[in-house]
């Protein structure tokens, strides 16, 4: 067997074990939220979105200490993002009714963190070695983090208050009568094991992949690893759609962009220097773009659209095209 044959085959077995363990983590996932009473929101924001976002963690640790690679850490970071909100467009596709009209409006919060985290990014990258340090590492870095820990806990409450304004409707109501949270708790470990085991393998498939093809790095990082990494988001959050739990899988997809913007401060931590110091500006073009999507989908959300003229939605549509669009030009610069 080829070298190709055998990137694709390692490829082709990761993939199918995210599969496996992916659709079982969201029925898990669901069965926490509805025993907790904590909702699927915050669920699929803190325990499933750092889940699926940990090969984005893995990657950028590795990248950082082991192959001094700092534009693959930054790009598949960054690019995640884009990636993920792409995937609100395989949801919309499933049904006749906008996501953004099945979801509910508490999303915005999460994006709206998303946007500032994304923003801060944008503004290390344009200052350079100019913006403010702490011996080596960027103080945006703490925010990064400290915003990812703010926006948790706003929106911890904010579903707090929710869920208890719908108790009432929620009484007696339950699907998984012959789960126990315990039993639920482990099962849930264990299908995160499996998937954040074969999610670790994927970065350095698509690395390998990638480097037959002698791109950038930073449009490397931002495409191939990004697709990769993102592979559980795209897993766990259709499954959670899958079996109705729809807020759940936004809830994935935008709390491992929040997610996915920390671990740049966890990169920089470990790096030794200025992170977004060292790395190209063509991940403007990414920080932008994924700035863009994110408020189109604020828009969806407050705008709520009932119907569809296509096959995907108004926003959705245009989610994808500067994704797209995004993804162009960052090939035309690498």
């Amino acid at each position: 067997m080829t070298g190709l044959g055998v990137i694709a085959g390692q490829f082709l077995l990761c993939a199918a074990l995210i599969l496996w363990s992916g659709i079982r983590l969201s029925r898990y996932g669901d069965v926490i939220a509805e025993k907790t009473g904590l909702g699927g929101t915050w669920i699929g924001l803190v325990l499933m979105a750092t889940v699926t976002s940990l090969p984005e963690l893995i990657t950028g640790a590795s990248s950082m200490l082991v192959f001094d690679v700092p534009d693959i850490a930054a790009g598949d970071a960054i690019g995640s993002c884009l990636f993920n909100l792409v995937i609100l467009g395989i949801l919309d596709a499933r049904h006749a009714e906008p996501i953004s009209a099945r979801i509910h409006r508490g999303h915005i919060l999460s994006a709206g963190f998303g946007i500032v985290q994304l923003g801060l990014v944008g503004l290390a990258i344009l200052a350079g070695t100019r913006a403010p340090v702490f011996g080596w590492f960027g103080l945006h870095s703490v925010a990064f983090i400290a915003i990812y820990v703010l926006a948790v806990r706003t929106i911890f409450l904010f579903e707090r208050a929710r869920v208890a304004e719908i108790a009432e409707e929620l009484t007696g109501d339950f699907q998984y009568r012959e789960f126990t949270l315990r039993r639920a708790v482990t099962l849930y470990v264990a299908m995160a094991s499996v998937l954040v085991g074969a999610a670790t393998m994927l970065p350095g498939v698509a690395e390998q992949l990638a480097g037959i093809t002698g791109l950038e790095q930073s449009f490397v990082g931002s495409l191939f690893v990004a697709a990769a990494t993102s592979l559980p988001e795209l897993v766990v959050s259709t499954a959670a759609a899958g079996i109705g739990a729809v807020d759940m899988a936004a809830a994935n997809l935008f709390g491992s962009n929040l997610f996915n913007v920390a671990v740049l401060g966890i990169d920089d931590l470990l790096y030794g220097q200025p992170l977004l110091a060292a790395v190209s500006p063509s991940h403007m073009v990414t920080v932008v773009s994924a700035i863009m999507m994110t408020g189109v989908a604020v828009i969806g959300l407050t705008f709520r659209a009932r119907r569809k003229r296509f096959r995907l939605s108004w926003d959705v549509l245009a989610i994808v095209a500067i994704y797209l669009t995004a993804i162009t030009l960052s090939a035309i610069e690498g």
